[in-house]
């Protein structure tokens, strides 16, 4: 899917903070970030630790609430849920996968126990929760090990299993913590497959955080963050005219205040520390060092 536009913003995040706060220290780990992700679109999120990735992720699972800004999901302001809404949310409209395997599956349950649970929570028949874990255990290609438990499973298997329990009560989002950061390469790829398929046959809006810059071959969109903002964005691109073919490219990220994050790599090369200048020349914008002060002295400084 192409990036997002304002009739097909789902997830709504401007000039977001988090700010936690102890007895004597306060941690921003959000600092005024913008996001938009489509409807039904397949994105990541990817960033060193302590970028804020998690963070925000959490706040889009409603398992936490943001200090300042605005943030909608769907007609949802999660800024202003109470504990009751955001309980109702967490439990129909968003789906939730760890990166621990162990956090995602009850062990002394078979698969399709698990997948089953969330539905009875939700006032399900035993009969009609048992039918739709058949159904998503057939999607996720795992309807023949219904019966095994979490430990006779593999670790690719568990995780598929784990979709499986996040899309249980047919929730419009699907978000995924690491998902793949226990399995090797081959595996990983069996559970992108998978959120694949059924991105495409459900239509499910899948944001995914990872620490690898290697997920853009993966899904359609990378957004990057830094500092508790983000910073670029990588949109993969698939064109058959002309041969091209697949591509992927790079754009920087303007957020509303017009703020605009230069890769540190570019300021070093440039010589660019405290200050710049910015120009505007017909179509783009340039941006220079500022001149040294043996070149050009400031009016006000008297020799």
């Amino acid at each position: 899917m192409n990036p997002t536009t304002d009739e097909q913003t789902y997830i709504h995040c401007e000039d977001l903070f988090k700010i936690y706060k102890t007895e004597d220290l306060e941690v921003v780990a959000l600092r005024g970030l913008d996001l938009r992700v489509s409807r039904g679109e397949m994105m990541a999120i990817v960033g060193a630790s302590g970028s804020g990735k998690s963070t925000l992720l959490n706040i889009l699972s409603g398992l936490d609430q943001p200090s300042a800004g605005r943030v909608r999901v769907g007609s949802r302001d999660l800024l202003t849920m109470t504990d009751d809404d955001l309980v109702a949310y967490r439990r129909s409209e968003v789906g939730f996968i760890w990166q621990q395997t162990s956090r995602n599956l009850i062990p002394y349950l078979n698969a399709r126990q698990n997948v089953a649970v969330p539905m009875i929570l939700e006032g399900r028949t035993p009969d009609e929760a048992g039918d739709r874990a058949d159904f998503l255990l057939e999607e996720i290609g795992l309807i023949h090990k219904r019966e095994r438990r979490p430990v006779e499973l593999s670790g690719g298997e568990q995780q598929r299993v784990a979709i499986g329990i996040a899309l249980a009560n047919g929730p419009p989002l699907l978000l995924a913590d690491e998902p793949t950061g226990e399995l090797d390469t081959s595996t990983a790829d069996e559970v992108f497959q998978v959120f694949h398929r059924l991105n495409e046959s459900m239509g499910v809006t899948i944001v995914i955080v990872s620490h690898d810059r290697g997920i853009t071959s993966r899904v359609d969109r990378v957004v990057a963050m830094r500092d508790g903002r983000t910073s670029s964005e990588i949109v993969r691109y698939v064109q058959f005219s002309q041969g091209k073919g697949e591509f992927t490219e790079e754009f920087s990220v303007v957020d509303r205040s017009g703020r605009l994050q230069i890769p540190h790599e570019y300021l070093e090369q440039l010589g660019i520390d405290r200050r710049a200048r910015v120009n505007i020349n017909q179509d783009h914008v340039e941006v220079h060092p500022e001149q040294s002060a043996s070149k050009k002295q400031p009016r006000w400084k008297q020799s």
